[in-house]
């Protein structure tokens, strides 16, 4: 059955010619990666809780970081993508097999010098990072940043091929990748710490990149990839990636900096709120990727498509279609954030030395990065709009302004609200951001099928209000009802101090409220609703009948 299911998979990625139904598959892969993102997360704040051993691990991670998003993301997003899928769009596949080991070649060389320097002076800029850090910490982030700087070279690599298998709509090994991603790094907390202590976590997050890249290889290779090294860059194809990634690569070095402006930030506070910030981060990430960014990684092949072949009303057709989508799951999904909060926090990372003052702190955080989930899950369609009509000066310059916002609020609200002030400043400038790449776009384009929009956008709010009252509703009663039953399953208690408790509470509040928000939506006929319900039927329930 499970063969069946895969090989399913992999021969109706081929073949689909729906948005909605490739980017079910991204995101089914997706569900299971971000799930185990969370089981990474609960072992870590488990074995460390919130304090200094997970504040060095996130400040590790800062600089890596910065060299994959500057020069591999950039590349792959707003340059490499487009160019590569128009040469297969004009069955010029020679071309662009050429194109790739060019840039597999100068992404190397590039990658390997700049490791190379960065692990040399790597105490220096750790300690401007980080300046906040006690002496101890500092050396032991300089010590995980340089095992970790092995990663963005592989993972630059392994960006190139998926970049190739996203061009090719191939989105099977692709999705894969990022799971294995975190199977390596679960393998670091769980095997590695034993063995090399602290810095068993950087080994695994290596080990993670290498199966990553691994994952992918066969894949591309039966794409009719055949690497060959090639230093004659003195090509046109490659001229025009290197110029479509100077601005994104400044739109990335913006965000880039922000994040290092955050870590500079919550460096100079408590121990542990480095981690909660990454904690709740990463929480939110889960219907950021699942939704925003999967629905996005698939339509911009389409959009790049359309708008490359002069098919300016589909090209509005699928934008307009994805972004109501979008919002169609992360409206409900941010109100769940913000009603249970607390509840999902204390699921996800209540146990071992994530105490209840951690907890507090991480839902606070991700009660207000809830408030701009939208605003996330949006931009990533909004950017790579912008890059399908080979624009990226727009979200760069945006950007710039926005991440200004953030900072200047920052600097603010930190003095008052501390790491919560952090998160306000970057949920508020998320949301500008958002708001101004749609106005340009609108200018840019046209119309953009904004009546559509609204339209939709208040019927799924209207739904979603109805899901608030369920769930509040429901989590009060099971409250009670836990605290006056004495339930017990195996002398071990369920009340509102148990996982267990707390797990039924969330779990009956949570099916009361999608309930609700069903037959909300089904009287107000949101199409979407259709769509995927329609969609678990195709993928789920017709498979096992054949």
């Amino acid at each position: 059955m499970i063969k069946k299911f895969i090989k399913y998979l992999m021969n109706g990625e081929s073949s689909s010619r729906s948005i909605l139904n490739a980017t079910f598959l991204v995101a089914t892969f997706g569900l299971f990666s971000r799930f185990l993102g969370l089981i990474r997360d609960r072992i870590l704040a488990s074995k460390f809780g919130a304090g200094d051993t997970l504040d060095i691990y996130y400040a590790a991670f800062k600089i890596p970081d910065l060299i994959f998003n500057l020069l591999i993301l950039g590349a792959l997003s707003a340059a490499f993508i487009p160019v590569f899928t128009s040469l297969i769009s004009q069955e010029k596949e020679r071309d662009a097999w050429k194109l790739v080991n060019k840039m597999m070649s100068l992404a190397g060389i590039v990658l390997i010098l700049i490791i190379g320097i960065i692990f040399i002076f790597t105490p220096v800029l750790i300690s401007w990072i980080v300046f906040g850090f006690e002496p101890e910490k500092q050396v032991s982030a300089v010590a995980l940043t340089r095992i970790i700087l092995i990663s963005p070279l592989l993972l630059g690599f392994s960006g190139i091929l998926g970049g190739i298998l996203n061009s090719y709509k191939k989105f099977f090994f692709y999705s894969l990748a990022p799971i294995f991603y975190n199977i390596g790094i679960i393998i670091g907390v769980i095997f590695f710490v034993e063995v090399f202590g602290i810095k068993g976590l950087a080994y695994g997050v290596v080990l993670g990149a290498f199966l990553h890249l691994l994952i992918q290889l066969p894949e591309v290779i039966r794409c009719g990839f055949k690497f060959k090294l090639d230093f004659n860059f003195k090509d046109s194809n490659l001229k025009k990636v290197l110029m479509l990634m100077i601005p994104r690569t400044m739109g990335l070095a913006v965000v880039q900096v922000n994040f290092l402006i955050v870590t500079i930030l919550a460096s100079t506070l408590d121990s542990g709120s480095l981690a909660v910030f990454n904690l709740a981060n990463n929480i939110q990430s889960v219907p950021l990727g699942l939704f925003g960014i999967s629905f996005a990684i698939v339509a911009f092949p389409t959009l790049t498509c359309s708008w490359a072949q002069n098919k300016k009303s589909e090209f509005i057709a699928n934008f307009s279609s994805v972004f109501e989508k979008i919002l169609f799951f992360i409206i409900p999904t941010s109100v769940v954030f913000i009603v249970l909060r607390a509840q999902l926090v204390r699921i996800i990372l209540g146990s071992g030395r994530f105490d209840w003052q951690d907890t507090i702190l991480t839902f606070q955080a991700l009660g207000v990065f809830s408030l701009s989930l939208f605003a996330q899950s949006l931009i990533p369609l909004l950017a790579r709009a912008f890059y399908a009509i080979h624009n990226t000066k727009i979200p760069f310059l945006v950007g710039l302004f926005s991440e200004a916002v953030n900072l200047i609020l920052a600097l603010i609200l930190i003095k008052e609200y501390q790491l919560i002030g952090l998160v306000w400043s970057f949920s508020i400038a998320t949301i500008i951001n958002m708001i101004l790449l749609l106005i340009i776009l609108r200018k840019k384009v046209g119309n953009l099928g904004e009546k559509s929009i609204i339209e939709k956008t208040w019927k799924v709010i209207t739904a979603s209000v109805s899901m608030v009252i369920g769930i509040q509703t429901t989590k009060y009663l099971m409250a009670f009802l836990l605290e006056n039953l004495n339930l017990s399953i195996f002398d071990y208690s369920i009340n509102m101090y148990t996982f267990l408790g707390v797990l039924s509470q969330t779990a009956v509040s949570l099916v009361s409220g999608l309930i609700l928000f069903y037959l909300a939506s089904r009287i107000m006929k949101i199409e979407e609703l259709n769509y995927f319900v329609n969609l678990i039927k195709v993928k789920f329930f017709r498979i096992f009948k054949k």
